[in-house]
């Protein structure tokens, strides 16, 4: 009797993720240029995107008022907001794949809170101007960072996701206490530091910027740099050392990065709440959990993003202003409900 072989038929071959991922990551570029010139155009007074184009490229044919608008104005917030959104979504996302908390932001290593305890020691030094907040702000948020890596290290060399986290908490409460005691008894530095903490873009000049797009840029390299090791580190500890990953130099260069690009950004435009846990989850749907996808996505939705809430403050309440701390807020909490709600999200990453 004949021997019949079934046959085998082979499954259809699973589509190519890398030309989706390409495309997400050009679709997020042209959204972050298309905030970008939103954001040199609306405002208080609003300008063709031809009369944005004259006052950068050939100030002496457009007029005198728009030059103004544009190159004095707007131009150096622009660019600070791209620099801190960039920034923020990048440390976002590098955040919750170090933690493996899909609700961790920045500030959970303590660097918001860093950064408030020293602008409020600046101010009891005397310092009154952005500039001087800037170095006071940045050196919290470091100081902060390297206690709590310090920390949650413990004697086994290494931090762990529950410790980070924990001692991150733990040091935020700390320095939140000491801050609020310092600001009680000083009612001049309190009405200086609420305009810094809040979290906004305006009254930053070009010298502001250019302050910290050094430390951004390091971070940012960084954080590429650090990607793919956080696709090995998301399948446990034990498993990233039976690859070869090295877990304690790549959980090291992770918290560098993200001190340089949150202590850069939280310095130089106050503590921006919510940026950074909504845009990874934002960016994942689109590139899944691959790092290396993941990472410069969430920072060019981080840009885009944080320039369309800077530019729908200025209108929503015109000819007021609404700070963006305040729009971002607004959005980020609903967010940040239905996401605890979800009990799948609170598990996948």
């Amino acid at each position: 009797m004949p021997v019949v072989v079934p046959r085998v038929i082979a499954a259809p071959p699973r589509p190519a993720r890398r030309p989706r991922r390409a495309v997400a990551l050009l679709v997020l570029l042209v959204a972050a240029g298309a905030a970008v010139l939103l954001s040199l155009a609306v405002g208080a007074q609003t300008l063709s995107p031809a009369a944005v184009a004259r006052a950068i490229v050939s100030p002496a044919t457009a007029t005198p008022e728009a030059v103004a608008i544009v190159r004095e104005l707007r131009l150096p917030r622009t660019i600070l907001g791209l620099l801190a959104g960039l920034a923020l979504g990048a440390a976002g996302a590098l955040m919750q794949g170090h933690t493996r908390n899909p609700i961790a932001d920045p500030g959970l290593l303590g660097v918001s809170a860093g950064a408030s305890f020293m602008v409020v020691v600046g101010i009891q030094l005397g310092t009154r101007t952005l500039a001087g907040y800037i170095w006071f702000a940045f050196a919290g948020a470091l100081l902060a960072s390297v206690l709590v890596f310090g920390i949650a290290a413990g004697r086994r060399g290494g931090p762990t996701p529950v410790t980070l986290a924990l001692a991150g908490l733990a040091i935020s409460a700390l320095l939140a206490s000491w801050t609020q005691a310092m600001l009680l008894a000083d009612d001049a530095g309190l009405n200086v530091f609420r305009f810094w903490v809040v979290g906004s873009l305006s009254g930053r000049d070009a010298h502001v910027a250019a302050q910290v797009a050094p430390f951004i840029a390091a971070g940012l390299g960084l954080a590429l740099v650090n990607a793919p090791a956080l696709n090995a580190l998301g399948l446990g500890e034990d498993v990233a050392r039976a690859l070869g990953q090295r877990v304690l130099a790549a959980r090291t260069a992770g918290v560098a990065a993200i001190v340089l690009l949150a202590g850069a950004a939280t310095a130089a435009c106050g503590p921006i709440a919510f940026l950074g846990l909504v845009v990874p989850h934002l960016a994942r749907t689109l590139t899944g959990p691959d790092h290396r996808w993941l990472v410069p996505c969430s920072a060019l939705a981080g840009a885009a993003l944080l320039l369309v809430a800077d530019t729908l403050g200025r209108v929503v309440v015109s000819p007021g202003e609404l700070q963006t701390g305040i729009v971002l807020a607004a959005v980020g909490a609903p967010f940040f409900i239905a996401l605890v709600r979800r009990r799948r999200g609170m598990v996948r990453l």
